[in-house]
């Protein structure tokens, strides 16, 4: 098998490219890459994902190229709004010439301010088009709607997954890169105050990224009946970010107090995935608790901080 992998050397692509057999090209500019893990097999190419040309032919065309950090999207929405549009059209012909499954990783932020908890895929989503976060979440829908009237139009098998809050090793937790999970380890490591945005009261429903990985190669079999296939990837198990918050403190023995920011523009006030088409197409379902998924990132970060 030949994949080509947009995003490949970030946290979810890296993951995932090691776990993958066969001839792997990952394209990333490295924009958002703080931990750089590819095995030495994979043929890396620092270029972005809406400028990549080739003539080579792929079995699978894998898109995860993203700013995903909300600080960061913010701080570049430019940027994040073409990888999602412009990036995703080049993905999308590169996989039509080489009629390759097509596979997109979405986003849960696609479903805004949602009203249905847990939140299955036939929710259309409730989307501020023009605020600060408008950059990330409505490319992200874009991209739906592109790689749909592909699958219309062409007949391209595609795949779309919309993953909620995937968190482990490799996630970064530096400056506006940082995401909750790991920025908090970080600071509770450092026994630095926990900064928490607004009461904390917000709830997420975190997945272990082995339980992505394990989710995600199965999206990828050679399977008719997954051909233009939407489905969730995450935890229905809601958890606030105050709880979260304690949770690291306590498994890490910090001394660390929590402080409170401002909250984010257009923060969703909760957020938690109906999987139960993933668990019927998929066979599959999370298998890592939330308390072990912590415990392994703690560790893996004890190491390098």
């Amino acid at each position: 098998m030949r994949y080509l992998v947009f995003g490949g050397a970030g946290f979810l692509g890296s993951h995932l490219v090691e776990s993958l057999e066969g001839e792997i090209t990952v394209v990333d500019d490295l924009s958002t890459v703080k931990y750089i893990e590819l095995p030495p097999n994979v043929k890396l190419i620092k270029e972005r994902v809406e400028s990549f040309k080739t003539d080579e032919k792929f079995d699978y065309v894998i898109h995860l190229a993203a700013r995903p950090s909300p600080d960061d999207y913010v701080q570049h929405p430019v940027e994040t709004a073409l990888a999602n549009s412009i990036g995703t059209y080049n993905a999308l012909e590169i996989a039509r010439r080489s009629d390759a499954i097509f596979f997109f990783t979405s986003s849960s932020e696609i479903y805004g301010h949602a009203d249905v908890i847990p939140t299955p895929e036939d929710y259309w989503g409730k989307v501020n088009p023009t605020g600060v976060r408008s950059c990330y979440d409505e490319s992200k829908r874009f991209s739906e709607s592109l790689i749909m009237a592909y699958y219309r139009e062409y007949g391209l098998d595609v795949r779309i997954q919309r993953p909620f809050n995937v968190y482990g090793p490799r996630l970064r937790e530096d400056g506006s890169y940082g995401r909750v999970v790991s920025r908090f380890i970080a600071q509770a490591l450092r026994n630095e105050d926990l900064t928490v945005y607004g009461d904390g009261n917000q709830t997420r429903a975190f997945l272990y990224v082995s339980d992505w990985v394990e989710a995600t190669k199965r999206m990828l079999e050679p399977r008719k009946d997954l051909k233009g296939v939407v489905l969730n990837v995450g935890s229905d198990k809601e958890t606030r970010i105050i709880d979260l918050a304690n949770l690291i403190i306590r498994l890490t023995g910090s001394r660390s107090k929590i402080r409170f920011l401002p909250p984010r523009p257009d923060d969703p006030p909760r957020r938690a995935a109906d999987v139960t088409r993933a668990k019927q197409l998929l066979n599959w379902e999370p298998r890592v608790n939330l308390e072990e998924g912590l415990k392994r990132t703690i560790e893996w970060f004890k190491v390098r901080l």
